[in-house]
C-alpha cells in the first residue's frame, strides 16, 4: 500500500457499507435474501508514520439502514414489505441503538491489505471481531466481515411461528475510495 500517512475519512459518499442477510427455515422461499446499505455512518482510518500502526473507528446510525434489493421469494418485495422491513429493524433487531467499531489492534500487509481487531457494539454489546481491508494503491478500499446475530444477544429475526428466519450470521461489507482528510 502506497498511500501517504494521514487521516482518511469514511463515509457514505465514499465507501458503501452493506449488509447481506440469507433466509433459512422450512418456509425459506417465501422470504428474500436483503442487501441493506447503511445510509448514515462515518469512519477514521489512521495511517500512521508506522505501517504496523493503522487505526479504525467507525459510527453508525442504526436507523439508516435501507432495503436496497431482496432476492428469492415467492413474490417481489413491494414498498409495504420494505417499510415492514425497516420496521422491524429499528424496533425489534436493532432498536435504534448506535452502532459502534474501536480497533484495538490493526497490521498492514505488505500486499495492500490491513489487518483490523476491535470492539464492535451492537444493541448495547461490544464483542471483539476481526477482519480485513484490502487498500489499493488508488485509494479502493474493499473489505469484509461475518457478523453472527446471537455473538452479540440478537435473536435474528423470524416469521410463520418459525418456519421462515434470517441466518444467524450475516455478510457486512464495504467497497469504495479513501480520501485524505488531513496529514
Amino acid at each position: 500500500m502506497s498511500l501517504p500517512p494521514g487521516e482518511y475519512r469514511l463515509g457514505p459518499e465514499d465507501v458503501t457499507l452493506a449488509v447481506r442477510t440469507m433466509r433459512g427455515g422450512a418456509a425459506a422461499k417465501a422470504g428474500h435474501d436483503l442487501l441493506i446499505h447503511v445510509t448514515s455512518w462515518s469512519a477514521t482510518l489512521v495511517l500512521g508514520d508506522d505501517p504496523a500502526k493503522p487505526s479504525l473507528e467507525l459510527d453508525a446510525d442504526a436507523t439508516s439502514l435501507r432495503v436496497i434489493e431482496g432476492t428469492g421469494g415467492a413474490f417481489e418485495l413491494g414498498d409495504d414489505d420494505v417499510a415492514n422491513i425497516h420496521q422491524t429493524i429499528d424496533d425489534e433487531v436493532l432498536m435504534k441503538q448506535p452502532i459502534r467499531f474501536r480497533s484495538t489492534g490493526a497490521r498492514a500487509g505488505s500486499n495492500g491489505t490491513i489487518a483490523i481487531e476491535g470492539g464492535l457494539t451492537i444493541v448495547g454489546t461490544t464483542r471483539p471481531i476481526a477482519f480485513e481491508l484490502e487498500i489499493g494503491d488508488d485509494g479502493a478500499l474493499t473489505g469484509g466481515a461475518t457478523v453472527t446475530q446471537t455473538d452479540w444477544g440478537m435473536k435474528p429475526y423470524s416469521a410463520l411461528f418459525g418456519a421462515l428466519k434470517v441466518a444467524d450470521e450475516v455478510e457486512v461489507t464495504a467497497e469504495g475510495h479513501l480520501r485524505p482528510q488531513s496529514r
